[in-house]
């Protein structure tokens, strides 16, 4: 991938994720077993999760799974369905009126191929969401996608890829299947 980041495994950086990792995942474990309707409490851990309140018109319905939060930025009018994933190391934005289906995993880093190297780093890149997008239930997008305004990631489509704006992408490698 082209805008690919690589960060060494045991350097002061990656303890530093390290730690906010433990710290995502204790903040997301309270939210999950929050009453859905306590209000109050989901938008101060969802503060807490990200680092700034969450936008007023967008909507997360728990559960809810982050490994970072602090890079995680969301527009205005976000839909994200139930038991979502959100691996935002590497940073995952997402535009105005973009709707994630439930159980969509969006992933920002990886590990090299190479076997020798697998074990001493991480590679990865961010996530770009235009506006008006739908990720179908069960997606899953990879590291350093983008994926244009208008689009639709089809239900179980795995993108490795950019997408195109005002398109649809199917499959276990999406791929475009039209434009509009």
């Amino acid at each position: 991938m082209s805008s690919e980041r690589r960060l060494r495994i045991h350097s002061p950086e990656f303890r530093a994720m390290a730690e906010r990792v433990l710290r995502a995942t204790e903040l997301t474990s309270r939210l999950n077993v929050l009453p859905f309707d306590d209000e109050a409490g989901k938008e101060a851990l969802f503060e807490r999760i990200l680092g700034r309140p969450l936008p007023e018109s967008a909507t997360i319905y728990p559960p809810f799974y982050t490994d970072h939060g602090f890079r995680l930025d969301l527009a205005e009018r976000v839909f994200i369905n139930q038991n979502c994933t959100f691996l935002d190391y590497a940073g995952i934005r997402l535009a105005e009126r973009v709707m994630v289906g439930p159980r969509a995993t969006f992933i920002t880093v990886s590990h090299p191929v190479d076997p020798g190297e697998r074990r001493g780093w991480l590679t990865g890149g961010p996530i770009d969401v235009a506006e008006n997008v739908w990720i179908g239930a069960g997606a899953t997008i990879l590291p350093g996608v983008s994926i244009g305004r208008d689009a639709v990631v089809a239900a179980g489509a795995v993108v490795a890829e950019d997408v195109p704006a005002a398109s649809l992408v199917t499959g276990g490698k999406a791929t475009v299947r039209r434009q509009w």
